[in-house]
């Protein structure tokens, strides 16, 4: 059961990163339309002299001089220049973040702008200058080797593709995989493969091995065009070292995403299978700037969010306005020849700046595995002898039974089939037995803590008759405080309980269609003899692991009452001397009144277990108040650790401490 923390509001943080202009930019001349003032602002088309902008290039084709500069000014959380270094797009995106991921908050980070912008040089680098996703990874390890001596943690990561509105598994050949919303985990891709690295460098090797996959095709804006949309997931467990018996675990996932490029047909002269390309590619950043639009402005965001118009928004939806801090690094070009892209990309990423999101830690409870108790532990013991002779004498059986069929007129296919069933019968039962162990775990831990809470309440009435009121009182604050969290991981248990329950009806559909088509191969629609045979040792086998799981189980629970039974008997070797005392030196004093005196000797009658004489409609005890103290025999049924006194007779207690006792003692 998942426990978060308080939601904490997250604006979506917008950084934008102006790259150098290229060599073809460079030998043509254009002219810049991008300037940085300082790290937060930049303006775009600034107010210059009248020049020609273009210097012979007609693109598609406006003529610059001819009309107003926009000198627009816009204000991001951070802006850099065509000097900024890999490093410094970093320290300024991931590693602001990483604290958080380490904290069980979701994290987004994803590369927009125009093809050519150079995102996929921010997110992925070269070897001499690896970008975000590299030194993301490797500051992610250096953090978790840190703090080994304190935390269990676990890395899985995934990398698929966006591809002409195809979702493809970079890292393992499949078919197209489909996108469904879970309501605990969120956007699930199905089939999407995780992988668990076990270092740094082993993360870097399959963040090679999935980019060498993604699909590329050279256009004219463009070399090495990224034809497809590349979302890399790192998924991180973290479990405290301490032996508490309410462990916190966090769960968070860190998202790193390189958009494809925006274009325009015109500038990159694609045809056939590249127009295809970019008319979905372009489809599908549509679609982001929809929502985009959608969650930045306030009206609309309590309505319908345009989520499902493409797989890549579909993808983004934890991301864009969910439970996740989200940061966006918008490249654009400087140059002129990208007027139209580098201004579209400025206003999403300003639009951008809007959108909140309400953040959670994902926090989640983990119980100890638990386990069922037996009722009677001799009874097992003989019930797994048996079925271990059982057992000898079918395995005793088996081999000549299967010799002789061997020589039988059994076809091929009957052969195959029959091996099918008997591979189905034993993946079958390996999962019914893994779910049975886990329920049994469940019912076990559900009577420790029933126990528990009897033992606390029985504490607490101690403490009321020894103890002062301020004593007490801290002392009922403890036990409401102790119980309340045993209710709550009853809760937790019968919840899980359900789930146990849910697949084991499961199992049991897919084991009852496994024997009717075993049926479908012997004579007059039996299961034949192999199969059978098969079948009932799986049964068996089955069984005597339960009832070994249960013996063990049961010795928790003895020894969990063992240790109540040797506190109880260290109360009572105390407080009968003490009360002996007491009456002798009342007694001695002429202060023992008919009353004590009375008390005295029926406690003494008590002690010694001498029989009365009880006319027919008398009870000997009286029935204890059940909403006081519940059945322990709901709870736990063992006959031969009912109470048994072994305190000298000679050492008496006060009555009411007496009784109290007796009463607790009686009931265990």
């Amino acid at each position: 059961m998942a426990a978060h923390e308080s939601d904490v509001c997250s604006h979506v943080r917008v950084v934008v990163r102006v790259r150098p202009p290229n060599e073809k930019e460079k030998v043509a001349n254009f002219t810049n339309v991008v300037q940085v003032v300082d790290k937060h602002m930049l303006v775009f088309d600034p107010k210059v002299e009248e020049v020609n902008f273009f210097h012979g290039r007609s693109a598609t084709n406006r003529d610059m001089t001819k009309r107003k500069n926009k000198d627009l000014k816009f204000v991001f959380d951070c802006v850099f220049d065509e000097n900024s270094t890999q490093q410094e797009i970093f320290e300024q995106t991931t590693r602001a973040v990483i604290d958080g991921v380490l904290n069980g908050y979701n994290c987004t980070v994803l590369a927009y702008g125009a093809t050519g912008a150079g995102k996929t040089h921010t997110m992925l680098g070269s070897p001499g200058q690896p970008g975000v996703m590299y030194l993301t990874m490797m500051d992610l390890y250096n953090r978790i080797e840190s703090m080994k001596e304190e935390k269990v943690c676990n890395v899985a990561v995934s990398y698929l593709e966006v591809y002409n509105e195809q979702i493809r598994d970079l890292l393992a050949n499949s078919s197209p995989l489909a996108v469904r919303e879970d309501a605990q985990k969120g956007v699930v891709v199905q089939g999407l493969t995780l992988h668990q690295p076990k270092s740094a460098e082993n993360i870097l090797q399959i963040l090679d091995y999935g980019n060498k996959n993604r699909t590329q095709h050279p256009t004219d804006m463009n070399a090495t065009s990224s034809r497809s949309h590349a979302v890399f997931q790192i998924y991180l467990r973290q479990q405290d070292k301490s032996a508490s018996i309410n462990q916190n675990v966090r769960v968070a996932k860190m998202t790193l995403i390189d958009l494809a490029g925006s274009e325009r047909a015109s500038a990159t002269n694609a045809k056939g299978e590249r127009l295809r390309e970019g008319t979905n590619i372009n489809r599908s950043l549509l679609a982001l700037g929809n929502v985009i639009n959608a969650l930045a402005d306030p009206k609309t965001k309590k309505q319908h969010i345009p989520y499902r118009n493409s797989k890549l928004t579909r993808l983004l939806k934890d991301s864009l306005g969910g439970n996740c801090h989200t940061i966006m690094i918008a490249a654009v070009s400087p140059s002129s020849l990208s007027y139209d892209d580098t201004y579209n990309t400025l206003k999403y990423a300003n639009r951008a700046k809007d959108i909140k999101s309400a953040v959670k830690s994902n926090v989640v409870s983990l119980d100890s595995h638990i386990s069922q108790y037996a009722k009677i532990c001799e009874q097992q013991k003989k019930e797994i002898a048996m079925l271990k002779e059982k057992l000898k004498t079918y395995e005793e059986q088996r081999i000549p039974e299967q010799s002789k069929q061997n020589h039988g007129s059994t076809t091929n296919q009957q052969q195959a089939e029959t091996k099918r069933c008997q591979e189905l019968l034993q993946y079958i039962f390996t999962n019914r037995e893994e779910i049975r162990t886990e329920f049994c775990n469940l019912e076990m831990r559900l009577k420790q803590t029933e126990l528990k809470a009897i033992y606390q309440r029985q504490y607490h009435e101690q403490i009321q008759m020894m103890c002062s009121h301020e004593q007490t009182i801290k002392a009922t604050l403890k036990r409401d405080h102790r119980l309340e969290a045993l209710t709550a991981k009853q809760a937790i248990i019968q919840k899980r309980k359900q789930e146990e329950l849910k697949r084991f009806e499961e199992n049991t559909n897919w084991l009852h269609r496994l024997e009717n088509e075993m049926k479908l191969l012997g004579p007059d629609k039996q299961i034949p003899v192999e199969l059978s045979k098969d079948l009932q040792f799986c049964h068996l086998k089955l069984e005597v692991k339960d009832l070994k799981a249960q013996i063990g189980h049961m010795n928790l629970l003895l020894s969990l009452q063992e240790r109540e039974y040797r506190y109880s008997e260290k109360l009572l070797n105390a407080f009968l001397p003490a009360f002996r005392r007491q009456y002798e030196m009342l007694q001695q004093a002429g202060l023992a009144n008919a009353v004590i005196e009375s008390d005295f000797q029926e406690l003494k009658h008590l002690v010694q277990r001498e029989k009365a004489v009880v006319w027919a409609d008398q009870t000997i005890v009286e029935e204890p108040n059940k909403a006081d103290v519940p059945d322990i025999t709901s709870i736990l049924s063992f006959p031969h650790l009912a109470y048994t006194q072994t305190t000298p007779c000679r050492k008496i207690c006060s009555a009411s401490q007496f009784h109290m006792i007796i009463k607790m003692k009686l009931h265990l």
